[in-house]
């Protein structure tokens, strides 16, 4: 069942409250803004909010979940973990996809399997089993769990020990 928690993914995390009529601070730890929106289902460990409005704030989000509606409801929730349903985009490149995936260069060859994806300020890098750290912009393709790269000539080099 896609709507079961443990099948949902990260998508931000709740801070401090903001005011006194039940906001408060979210930093989302994905692109799509679209999870805030009025409506929105989000679900923390022991509950589902329904986004009633959200709006940028500094590094953030200011989020006012329906019915929570006062200060001590907005700090009940700091430190929850937001997860939703994964968002259907064949454009989009998904962190929870890429794990498992076999990397090969252009030519063929192999050179692991996807163990995480680490956040970069620069590209956001596969890190592949043997330890190779691979910039997302040299993914040119991703299907059937097979991530296809065009990494410059000595990147799979760079841990080895001569």
């Amino acid at each position: 069942m896609a709507d079961e928690p443990a099948e949902r993914l990260e998508v931000g995390s709740i801070g401090k409250a903001h005011g006194l009529r039940g906001d408060v601070h979210v930093r989302l730890t994905t692109d799509r803004t679209e999870r805030l929106d009025p409506g929105s289902e989000l679900t923390t460990d022991d509950q589902t909010l329904v986004v009633g409005s959200s709006r940028p704030h500094q590094n953030g989000w200011l989020v006012k979940f329906d019915g929570i509606d006062d200060r001590n409801a907005a700090e009940a929730l700091r430190g929850a973990v937001l997860r939703a349903a994964p968002i259907d985009d064949p454009d989009a490149l998904w962190i929870h996809e890429l794990i498992g995936a076999a990397i090969v260069e252009a030519d063929g060859t192999e050179r692991g399997v996807v163990e995480s994806v680490q956040a970069n300020p620069a590209s956001d890098l596969l890190v592949a089993d043997s330890g190779a750290l691979v910039p997302l912009t040299f993914v040119v393709e991703f299907s059937d769990g097979v991530v296809v790269v065009d990494a410059p000539a000595g990147l799979f080099d760079l841990g080895d020990d001569d």
